[in-house]
Parts: C-alpha cells; sequence; structure tokens
C-alpha cells in the first residue's frame, strides 16, 4: 500500500494486485488487532532493534522514518499515543483506523486496486545479456508493465494472504531465497507437563536468559512479559528470544540434543542475598504455617505447587522447621527456574518470517533488484527481520516508500 501510494504520488499509473477479497488482512492483526504502528526510538535504534541484517535497511530508514509515519497518519485525521516500551499505537486501539488511513489515500491517489487477483508469473524480456521486467501474469490473464514492485509478505499468519508466493516468483527470475524460518514465534519445551500445570499464566517484570548448556554460552537474555502455554513459552520477551535463537549456528542439533535452556528470574529486582534476607522475613512472620500456605506473598498462584515440588521441600512442613539450605535452594529456584527449549512452533504461528530475498541481491538504497531492470522489493519477501515493538511494520512502510520512489 505505501509502495502503490509513493509510485501514484511520483506520477506513475499504478495498478495494485491484491489476491485477497480486502488490503491489508495482516495489519490488521498486528499489536492483537490495535496495531504497534512503529516505536518512538531513534532510527539508529531501529537497525539495532533488527537482528536479521538490519544495516542494509539504513538507506530505506533514512528515507522514510517513524515521524513519517505519525505525520503521514495526523494527515490522514489519525493521532497517536506511545506506551511503554516506546510502542506507537492509534488512539483509538483500532487498527482498521490505521488501514482506512492507507485505503483513503490509494483512492485519493486513484490507485486501480485489482482483489482476487494473483500473480504467477513475472514477466521479463531479455536484451543485451540483460533481463527487464515487462509485466505480469495473473490469473485474470497479463498485464503489463515496466516497473513491478513484488511486496507479498513473508509465509506467517497464511490466512491473510501471505504463503510465500512471492519466493517462487523471485525464484522464478534469478533470485536466491535464503532459508525460511519462523521468528518472533513462540516456543516448545521438552518441559510439557510443566508448562501445562502454568498455562495462561503471565509473568510481569521478569528476566530471562536462553543458554547453550554445552557451552555454557548466553545466547539473549530480556526483561518483560511472558506467558506459559500449553505446549511451552509465549509472550513479548519469548517472541524477540526466538528471533536470536533462529540465527543461533547448530540450533536444531542444539535444540535435539536439549542444550538449549531458558531461565526465568522470577524476582530480577533482587540480588540472591537480598531475596533471602525478604524470604526469610515473610518466613519469620508466619513461623507455624505449613510450606505449602507460606508462598502466597512470593508467587502467583499458579506457580506454588511447581515450586514446592523443584524445591524438594515437603509441602506439609512447618516453615519454623525449614533450614537454612532448603531455603537458600528455594531462592535459587526463584532466581533460576529452568525449562529446556525442543522446538520452534510452526511458521504458520509465527509474526514474521525469517529469510528471503537475499539481500546481496538488491540495491540498498533503490530496493531494486540487481538480476532484473525494474523488478523492486519491499517488506517481509526480503531477508530482513525485526523485534517486536512496530519494528517490522517500520520496515515495510521505509522499504514501502523507497521501492515506491522507483528511481533507475
Amino acid at each position: 500500500m505505501m509502495a502503490a501510494i509513493v509510485a501514484s504520488q511520483n506520477g506513475n499509473q499504478v495498478i495494485l494486485l491484491e489476491k485477497m477479497k480486502s488490503l491489508g488482512r495482516k495489519l490488521l492483526i498486528t499489536g492483537k488487532g490495535r496495531c504497534n504502528i512503529t516505536s518512538s526510538l531513534g532510527m539508529d535504534e531501529f537497525i539495532k532493534n533488527t537482528p536479521g541484517n538490519g544495516k542494509f535497511l539504513y538507506s530505506c530508514y533514512q528515507n522514510y522514518t517513524n515521524q513519517d509515519i505519525i505525520q503521514f497518519l495526523k494527515e490522514e485525521g489519525l493521532e497517536v499515543k506511545e506506551e511503554r516500551g516506546n510502542r506507537i499505537f492509534p488512539v483509538t486501539d483500532k487498527s482498521q483506523d490505521v488501514l482506512k488511513c492507507f485505503t483513503k489515500k490509494l483512492k485519493e491517489q486513484k490507485v486501480d486496486i485489482r482483489y482476487d487477483t494473483e500473480v504467477t508469473k513475472l514477466l521479463i524480456e531479455q536484451k543485451d545479456n540483460s533481463n527487464k521486467i515487462i509485466g505480469v501474469e495473473t490469473n485474470h490473464g497479463k498485464i503489463q508493465a515496466d516497473k513491478v514492485i513484488l511486496a507479498t509478505g513473508g509465509k506467517s499468519y497464511p490466512l491473510t494472504g501471505s504463503t510465500g508466493d512471492g519466493y517462487h516468483l523471485a525464484k522464478e527470475v534469478g533470485h536466491t531465497i535464503t532459508e525460511i524460518k519462523p521468528s518472533l514465534v513462540p516456543l516448545e519445551t521438552h518441559d510439557k507437563e510443566t508448562c501445562k500445570t502454568l498455562q495462561g499464566l503471565s509473568l510481569r517484570n521478569v528476566a530471562i536468559k536462553l543458554i547453550d548448556t554445552e557451552t555454557n554460552k548466553e545466547i539473549y537474555k530480556d526483561f518483560g512479559e511472558m506467558l506459559f502455554t500449553h505446549f511451552g513459552v509465549s509472550g513479548p520477551i519469548i517472541l524477540s528470544a526466538s528471533s536470536h535463537l533462529v540465527r543461533y549456528k547448530k540450533i536444531e542439533e542444539k535444540l535435539k540434543n536439549k542444550h538449549i535452556s531458558l531461565t526465568i528470574d522470577l524476582k530480577p529486582a533482587l540480588v540472591e542475598e537480598k531475596l533471602d534476607e525478604r524470604v526469610l522475613r515473610d518466613f519469620q512472620s508466619m513461623p507455624n504455617k505449613q510450606f505449602k500456605n507460606g508462598l502466597d506473598k512470593l508467587l502467583p498462584q499458579k506457580m506454588i505447587p511447581i515450586m514446592i515440588e523443584k524445591s524438594g521441600i515437603y509441602l506439609n512442613k512447618p516453615i519454623n522447621a525449614i533450614t537454612k539450605e532448603e531455603r537458600r535452594k528455594l531462592v535459587k529456584l526463584l532466581k533460576n527456574f529452568t525449562v529446556t527449549i525442543k522446538e520452534f512452533r510452526p511458521i504458520e504461528e509465527a509474526i514474521i518470517t525469517s529469510g528471503g530475498i537475499t539481500i546481496k541481491e538488491i540495491n540498498p538504497k533503490t530496493m531494486q533488484s540487481k538480476k532484473v531492470e525494474g523488478l523492486y522489493f519491499a517488506g517481509e519477501i526480503i531477508d530482513v527481520d525485526s523485534y517486536t515493538g512496530g519494528f517490522n511494520l517500520q520496515i515495510a512502510y521505509s522499504t514501502g516508500y523507497t521501492a515506491g520512489l522507483l528511481e533507475n
């Protein structure tokens, strides 16, 4: 949509081909239906928050910034607000309102939108040992064009139309596609029973670490919110962790051999010594209670049976009989609650796709193909991806804007 708007503003006659019955299906589900438009961080921070080839986006991010998208929405009558984690949302909390701004602009620009139109082939002609785009073939026949922008998305959330078609189209005209993997995706654990017991429990303000237990290397750490599910773990910090894990060397082998552990610090604000003092105070205030009734102030109710089991302390043991060693073991457990990661959830459940058209074959200043003259790329189809927090949508606007400039 962004590419079509910019291309038409530059005086081109633009046709937008959409294989679904409506535009922006994926935009509508972002930010849990509220649309996390972008981040308020500086554009240099966007590159740092893009583990998947962030530096490639330098020119695009300069061309079209987070302030530009905010201004665009404002001009279309939609105000935004900032929430924790530098996240920018529409004041209405409705992604539908963001989509309306785009569709209104497309209408103003008289972009010819054709729905239920699936591109099946890119048409090229060879001239003087080089390839040039001359149009596309669709399920409704051929369309001539001297420039084509491929912005078909990745392979995640296929119900929105994002089914990986663009990879095949690009590959047919000589482009290389790097391995397609899920990114920003929930993780399955080997500790199914533990996670199933804790299913639905959301933990806020916890610290996590992903550790390669074979080499004792820390792969990733973060702080924030996570969630236990029937299969393992999810939530913002887990999704960000997954985009690091997907790039880790020999990851499939490591997961198979149970070498990747997720350690959760349930009380990150307190060092072990201070937490021990806090637990001791709690215990001293209720000496005659049983252990199973002495953890209410420390933990969410759902977690207490699991912690009792892992601590090895008898659940009916009087609190005044708990030894210093037992208490220290409990403290260590609170600081290092660990599960072992088994695998990534399927790509269909991923927020975004890692992998795509290799950046080596795209001009970063124009988004034009280095292999086919007149062919441009925008968005998730390119091998670039970021953490959660509005960064991936900004990639879409910035690459779409740059591709829409249609410079040769």
